[in-house]
């Protein structure tokens, strides 16, 4: 049976708001929950941005939910780090966490000032944290020359069960890279046939594990405030890659996306008053074989939304 989670959008909320959004999901019916781990927002209007580690911690004990991040270790982070934060979230919540890792954008890594590496070497980069973070989670003293370097490491806390650790990907190409060290998929919605085709590409290299989609939504009593609420919160994020890699600052997002329109947006976002609608839209990731759907509405207010969808959307999925 397919998973319907929270997406918690730290960029976007205060992380006081999101504990609360997340345990009043709990209890209208959404059985997981998962959250972004930035350093910026993507737009001056989002206006938030809190450290998703420390939020973890209390949103595991606020809840029974499982949780999991999807997080860029190599430049912000040093994969030793997250290993432990990992190993630390996982000792003290069995079975209940997981993180999904890849390469990252600009805007939360450029803040090191180390650079920002071409996409094969954040890949190279991110491949070799997956190996650093593993062996740690496996008791072994690490140490590594590389595109990052550890020296003897060691993890004293660590999870008597294994985590997953999934790979994030948006192309067909990169998920089929994924496949080949990946306990999982995570991805964005997408049309159906490039997620079909992502979805291929991931278990024909050998891709194992979970397939988990977080979907954009917006939803409101009427048409024309659910896609304002989309077009005010939301149009920084249309641009496709290289674009939404490589622009540093959110500044730099609102400039670009300043002459965006609601149409354009509504290409990224699923926007409709209409539950019914969004059941239909929800049906068909069902269809495409997700084992977890997480839905994140664009909008910074998240207690309407989520009483509406537990009891009017999940109920027809289930």
């Amino acid at each position: 049976m397919t998973v319907f989670g929270l997406h918690n959008s730290h960029e976007q909320i205060h992380p006081s708001a999101l504990l609360a959004a997340v345990r009043r999901a709990e209890a209208a019916g959404f059985t997981a929950a998962m959250c972004s781990d930035h350093f910026s927002p993507w737009s001056e209007r989002q206006g938030q941005s809190a450290f998703a580690w420390s939020w973890l911690g209390a949103a595991l004990q606020a809840t029974r939910l499982p949780f999991g991040i999807v997080n860029a270790p190599g430049q912000r982070y040093h994969p030793a780090i997250i290993a432990q934060a990992i190993g630390t979230l996982a000792a003290m919540y069995p079975g209940r966490f997981w993180a999904a890792l890849g390469t990252g954008e600009a805007s939360n890594e450029h803040i090191t000032g180390g650079g920002w590496p071409r996409k094969e070497l954040r890949n190279a980069r991110l491949r070799e944290c997956v190996d650093v973070i593993r062996a740690l989670l496996a008791g072994e003293e690490v140490s590594h020359d590389g595109l990052v370097t550890v020296d003897r490491a060691r993890l004293w806390t660590r999870p008597e069960e294994p985590v997953r650790l999934v790979g994030a990907a948006i192309s067909v190409e990169t998920a089929g890279w994924a496949g080949q060290w990946a306990d999982g998929l995570i991805t964005v919605n997408q049309p159906v046939e490039h997620l079909r085709r992502m979805i291929d590409a991931y278990r024909e290299a050998g891709g194992r594990g979970d397939l988990c989609l977080q979907v954009h939504l917006s939803w409101a009593p009427t048409e024309d405030e659910a896609l304002a609420v989309a077009h005010e919160q939301w149009r920084s994020n249309v641009f496709a890659p290289p674009v939404c890699w490589d622009l540093e600052t959110a500044e730099h997002f609102d400039v670009v996306s300043r002459d965006v329109t609601p149409s354009r947006v509504a290409e990224t976002v699923h926007v409709s008053a209409d539950l019914g609608r969004h059941t239909e839209i929800l049906r068909r990731y069902l269809e495409l074989g997700f084992d977890q759907i997480y839905l994140h509405h664009v909008g910074q207010r998240q207690d309407e939304f989520i009483d509406a969808f537990g009891a009017k959307v999940l109920p027809q999925l289930a």
